[in-house]
């Protein structure tokens, strides 16, 4: 992931400096959102990546001598079974018919929507 990381820093440099030029230049709100909007999310992508990197070390494939059977086994740890993906969607079904029918509607699938993502987040937190 170390690549990774620093293919998508780059992107998010480049993003930021084309950020800067195109707000002095231009004055222009919408393509400057549009251009923060991608720095801020190619820096997540670089962040996740250093930060995966960092906590997993080098992979197999990333090495000049690696060999395909040194990614068999245990890749990661999937859930089985969960309420929150239809939770989170129905958060979102009723988020978004929210904004055409009422504002009532809206917040309901809002308070949902949060539910389901916290759910999420912290379905399989250790409780010590």
């Amino acid at each position: 992931m170390k690549v990774e990381a620093f293919l998508f820093g780059g992107v998010s440099f480049f993003f930021f400096v084309t950020d800067l030029v195109y707000a002095s230049l231009s004055g222009e709100p919408a393509g400057t959102a549009a251009l923060t909007i991608a720095f801020v999310m190619s820096a997540l992508i670089a962040f996740f990546c250093a930060m995966n990197y960092h906590r997993k070390g080098i992979r197999p494939e990333d090495r000049g001598d690696g060999e395909v059977q040194d990614r068999a086994g245990l890749l990661d740890f999937f859930p089985p079974h969960s309420a929150y993906p239809p939770l989170t969607a129905l958060g979102f079904t009723l988020s978004a018919a929210g904004v055409v029918f009422g504002l009532w509607l809206f917040l309901l699938g809002f308070g949902l929507l949060g539910a389901g993502i916290c759910g999420f987040a912290f379905e399989f937190v250790n409780r010590e």
